[in-house]
């Protein structure tokens, strides 16, 4: 299978082209664009009913997979997420994970499996209770809102706000902090990082969607504003 990651990094979408009949990938529900008609689509709870209700639960991704199977060579399906942003291409090798952000998963070869990790208490105050992890031979695209940028972290460690964070690999550990302090916490307008230790790769997305939120809150149409001619 060929991928090719098009209107990158604003309003990226991939292009899977198939090599050969019954090549296959695992998309997220609601993620495809169009594809060839003989592209066959299964929709089904991948990993079992208990599997797939442990990461629609806690992993934040959607209960039912998508599987764009091919008829024969050259067909093609596009795929893209919901939010604009930008689109990564991530190779996943056997023996080792990547750990990927809840709603970063957009699409994978069936050769890779999904499961779920804990996150540490802390992340109850916004890192995310549980983290996809990824494993197996094959590759897996990941979406950002907005573009994606990658950090290698070794020696001290690398500090990375807990929004941000998109994919990372299991050569890395981190913990959850405050900055500053409770003041810090509440008023620097930084909220929690992830402190990174270890030798291994970040990506991380150049926009926070908590924040993007909190941006637009203010020029919300209510209905106080309709009344009072705003």
């Amino acid at each position: 299978m060929q991928t090719e990651i098009l209107q990158r990094p604003d309003f990226s979408m991939v292009r899977a082209t198939f090599d050969r009949a019954g090549e296959a990938i695992v998309a997220t529900a609601g993620t495809m664009v169009s594809r060839d008609t003989s592209v066959q689509m299964k929709t089904g709870l991948t990993g079992g009913l208990l599997a797939s209700a442990k990461r629609k639960l806690l992993g934040g991704e959607s209960l039912f997979l998508n599987t764009f199977t091919a008829s024969q060579p050259g067909e093609t399906v596009y795929l893209a997420p919901a939010a604009e942003g930008d689109i990564v291409e991530l190779r996943v090798h056997s023996g080792e994970s990547l750990y990927i952000h809840s709603g970063a998963f957009l699409a994978g070869e069936a050769s890779v499996k999904l499961d779920t990790k804990w996150g540490g208490a802390k992340g109850f105050f916004g890192a995310g209770m549980f983290l996809l992890k990824a494993e197996g031979d094959g590759r897996v695209l990941v979406n950002a809102y907005g573009a994606l940028h990658p950090v290698d972290v070794s020696g001290q460690g690398f500090i990375c706000d807990n929004e941000n964070v998109v994919a990372f690999t299991d050569g890395l550990q981190y913990d959850v902090r405050r900055i500053g302090g409770m003041k810090g916490l509440f008023f620097s307008g930084e909220g929690l990082v992830c402190h990174f230790r270890g030798r291994g790769r970040l990506w991380m997305q150049t926009r926070n969607p908590a924040r993007f939120a909190a941006w637009v809150h203010p020029f919300r149409r209510t209905k106080a504003k309709v009344e009072a001619g705003n």
